[in-house]
């Protein structure tokens, strides 16, 4: 049984809960079990508890995320126990949400009250989906009607949406579902990205890779759409070839371990299967890694533009180029390049760029070319 906890988020009237009806009734026809864990903020509004009536905002967040979190703790333990080969728990906005709503020093108050960090607490979902506010791109169906918790004008809701963007970025897996199509056509393109995550049979991934300039670091770090992840990576080799990679992910000292197995499927597909583990996993997995092939370290930018979501590894052993590299649901989709990139070429099925062929590079003591 494979066992996924995901986050449905986005702006103030965004089509969640049109969406969470769409997403239970597609995987339950296909023998998917989906439970639903109910928005917290809007219980607790609807029940007479909110920032008005408590203390301050800082009272209202930490008692809305200690809530919001037992919850899912309770579906996770309830989860394990049910029988079936998938089971999504399907998170009505998750546990960065929270950051938009208060101060960076507000939510480090909170999470040190909760024994949290952030690159854990992020992490801690296996993917996350954002739908876009109607407000940015669809505003005429922008209406606080259909939630008697919403107070958000269509500006203050944009702003909102982007914050909460801001808060997920640096996620391993965060895809933004925008309002360049009606809304039906945005449905289906949630759903399309998480079947691409959970796989039909199993979860692949289509990813195309830039060779770029050395990028304006500068630029990147001032960005509040992009978030530099630290990566070290590792990899167990069989004896028949085949090899699987660990990684420490993370940053200021506080990291996420992530066993992951791939194969070859086209020279763009990939089947990904990923598994979660802790540290003493980690380096148990260490000690067994192939002692002749380099681990990869490198810095990651992740970042948004047009609401795609970018990743950028800086590697210590050049200063005069980088990758850029976007995971997409069809081969034939396009992408829009961001302007501050200088692009290369395109070196998507260049098997010399590969992290596993670069490990073996550096292993003979040179650098990639």
């Amino acid at each position: 049984m494979k066992l996924y906890k995901i986050v449905l988020t986005g702006g103030p009237c965004a089509g969640k809960t049109t969406a969470i009806e769409e997403i239970k009734k597609y995987f339950e026809a296909k023998g998917t079990t989906v439970l639903v864990i109910p928005e917290t903020a809007t219980e607790l509004i609807n029940s007479g508890i909110s920032p008005a009536t408590c203390k301050n905002n800082l009272e209202f967040q930490t008692g809305l995320m200690k809530l919001q979190l037992e919850k899912e703790r309770v579906y996770m333990r309830a989860a394990s126990g049910m029988k079936g080969n998938k089971i999504i728990i399907l998170c009505d906005r998750g546990g960065m949400d929270n950051k938009a709503y208060m101060g960076s020093e507000d939510f480090c108050r909170v999470l040190f009250e909760l024994k949290e960090s952030e690159p854990h607490l992020r992490e801690s979902y296996d993917a996350v989906f954002h739908l876009v506010t109607a407000a940015n791109g669809a505003r005429s169906f922008y209406t606080k009607k259909n939630n008697t918790a919403r107070r958000e004008s269509p500006e203050q809701a944009v702003k909102i949406d982007n914050s909460i963007i801001s808060a997920w970025v640096g996620h391993s897996h965060l895809r933004i579902i925008d309002n360049s199509t009606g809304f039906n056509q945005k449905l289906k393109r949630l759903i399309a990205e998480i079947n691409a995550f959970i796989g039909d049979p199993e979860p692949f991934e289509i990813e195309r890779k830039y060779l770029i300039r050395f990028p304006d670091l500068d630029r990147l770090n001032s960005d509040p759409f992009c978030r530099r992840t630290e990566l070290s990576q590792s990899y167990i080799s069989y004896p028949d070839g085949r090899y699987f990679r660990v990684r420490r992910r993370g940053s200021d000292g506080e990291y996420t371990y992530i066993k992951t197995f791939k194969r070859k499927v086209s020279d763009m597909r990939r089947i990904e299967i990923e598994e979660s583990l802790t540290r003493e996993q980690y380096e148990s997995c260490l000690l067994d890694s192939d002692a002749s092939i380099c681990s990869i370290e490198k810095d990651r930018y992740c970042f948004v533009y047009n609401s795609q979501y970018f990743e950028l590894d800086v590697f210590p052993f050049w200063n005069d180029r980088a990758f850029l590299e976007i995971e997409l649901t069809d081969e034939n989709q396009s992408v829009s390049l961001p302007p501050f990139v200088e692009v290369i070429r395109d070196v998507t099925t260049d098997d010399r760029y590969k992290n596993y062929s670069m490990a073996q590079t550096l292993s003979r003591g040179e650098i990639p070319d």
